[in-house]
C-alpha cells in the first residue's frame, strides 16, 4: 500500500543525479544482500525450457512439466501462442509510460493510499511504516479479471495504445494461464480441468514493474523474496536480467529469453498439489547500468474460494484447507510485519495461529 503524504518514487530519486549512494531506506539487511552487484550479465541454462509448440506428445509434456514443478516450481515455456508482437508491444507501452512521460503525468494514475490492493501507479507495496526497508522499484498495476474489475479509464492514457494493449495482453494471458494448469492437473494424473474447476473465476492483476538503476545494486534489491500468493504468475522480462530463483539454497539468475514467457508457481498450486509441487520463492536484484522491466500476470482464485489438497496425492494431506481471502489477509499482516523485522528472509508468510497450513507453506517462515 502506499504511505500516506506526497507519493516518491524510485525514478525521483535515481533521477537526481545520485551517484554515490541510495538513500538509507533502501539498503538491505546484510544478510539479505546480493551476493555481488549484477550488471545484467548473469546466466543460468539450468531452467527448465518447454515446448508448447507442434504435435507434441501429451504425456511427454506433462512429463517435462511435472519435473520442472517438482524440481523448480517454475519454468520457461515457448512456442506458447501468443504472439511475438504482442509480448513487444507490451514491453515497449509499459517503457513508454515510465520513460517517457512527466512524473506529473504518471502520479495522476498514482495508486490509492488508504487500500492495500489499491489499482495503479506506486512504489510501496505492503509498507506499513516508514521505518521499513525499501524495494528498488516503481510499478503499475492493473485489475483485468474479471471483468468487472476492468476499468481502463483507470489506466495511462499515454502512449495512445497503452489501453489496447493491455486489454489484449490480459486476455491472452489468461487463455495461456489456464492451458498451463491443465497440463499440470493432468501431470498428476488429476481431470485436466481439476485445477480450473478448484480456481473458480479467475481474478487476474498485471503488474508492471520499473526498477530504474541503482548506484548500489550490492545494498538493494528491486523486490524482496517471496512466493506468490495465487496459482500462477507469468512473467516476461526485458533483456536486462534480475529476477532470480531460489533453488537449495542458492539464488539462480533467470536469464531473459527471447520472447519465452516465464511460469511461476504460486502458493495455492503447492496446497492444492499437496506439496508435490512446490511454489517458487523469487525475488528481484537491481543493476548498477541499466533500468530494467518485467510484465508479471498473476491468476488467482476469488476471495471466497476454499482451497485443499486434491484427494489422492501423496496422502495424508500436509495442508489444511484455507479460504483464499483469510490467506491473503494473513500474508498481507504477516508480511508488513516482516519487512520491519531483522530477519526478512520469509518466504510464504502465513501465520500457523492464523491459517494452520501445515507442511512446508507453514515451516518457511515460521
Amino acid at each position: 500500500m502506499e504511505v500516506v503524504g506526497a507519493p516518491i518514487r524510485v525514478q525521483s530519486i535515481a533521477e537526481k543525479d545520485l551517484k554515490v549512494e541510495v538513500p538509507p531506506q533502501y539498503i538491505q539487511p546484510l544478510e539479505n544482500r546480493p551476493s555481488k552487484p549484477s550488471n545484467g550479465n548473469a546466466t543460468d541454462h539450468k531452467i527448465p525450457m518447454i515446448n508448447l509448440g507442434g504435435d507434441r506428445d501429451v504425456n511427454l509434456l506433462c512429463k517435462e512439466i511435472g519435473s520442472a514443478c517438482t524440481e523448480w516450481g517454475a519454468f520457461h515455456v515457448i512456442n506458447h501462442g501468443v504472439s511475438t508482437t504482442l509480448l513487444d508491444q507490451i514491453r515497449k507501452v509499459g517503457s513508454s509510460f515510465f520513460e517517457d512521460f512527466p512524473m506529473t503525468e504518471k502520479l495522476r494514475y498514482a495508486c490509492d493510499s488508504t487500500s492495500p490492493a489499491s489499482e495503479g501507479y506506486g512504489s510501496r507495496m505492503l509498507v506499513a511504516s516508514d521505518d521499513a526497508v525499501l524495494d528498488w522499484r516503481d510499478y503499475f498495476d492493473h485489475h483485468t479479471f474479471p471483468l468487472s474489475r476492468r476499468h481502463p479509464s483507470r489506466w495511462p492514457h499515454f502512449p495512445p495504445n497503452y489501453r489496447e494493449v493491455i486489454g489484449e495482453y490480459s486476455d491472452n494471458m489468461k487463455v495461456l494461464a489456464l492451458k498451463l494448469l491443465g497440463l499440470i492437473s493432468t501431470s498428476l494424473g488429476l481431470s485436466s480441468s481439476f485445477i480450473e474447476e478448484s480456481m473458480g473465476e479467475v481474478y487476474q492483476n498485471i503488474t508492471v514493474s520499473y526498477y530504474p538503476s541503482c548506484p548500489q545494486p550490492e545494498l538493494t534489491l528491486g523486490l524482496q523474496s517471496h512466493s506468490d500468493m495465487g496459482f500462477i504468475t507469468l512473467l516476461i522480462q526485458e533483456n536486462v536480467a534480475g529476477l532470480q530463483v531460489s533453488k537449495n539454497d542458492d539464488w539462480v539468475t533467470v536469464d531473459p529469453v527471447s520472447h519465452a514467457i516465464f511460469v511461476i508457481l504460486g502458493d495455492q498450486t503447492e496446497i492444492i498439489t499437496n506439496g508435490v509441487y512446490k511454489s517458487a520463492v523469487h525475488r528481484a536484484i537491481t543493476n548498477g547500468e541499466k533500468a530494467r522491466l518485467s510484465v508479471a500476470t498473476f491468476h488467482d482464485p476469488a476471495k471466497t474460494v476454499s482451497v485443499s489438497p486434491a484427494p489422492g496425492l501423496q496422502p495424508p494431506p500436509k495442508y489444511h484447507e484455507v479460504v483464499y481471502g483469510d490467506y491473503v489477509q494473513s500474508w498481507n499482516r504477516c508480511f508488513i510485519y516482516k519487512v520491519n523485522f531483522k530477519d526478512r528472509s520469509a518466504h510464504i508468510i502465513v501465520s500457523r495461529t492464523e491459517v494452520p497450513l501445515g507442511g512446508n507453506l507453514d515451516k518457511r517462515f515460521i
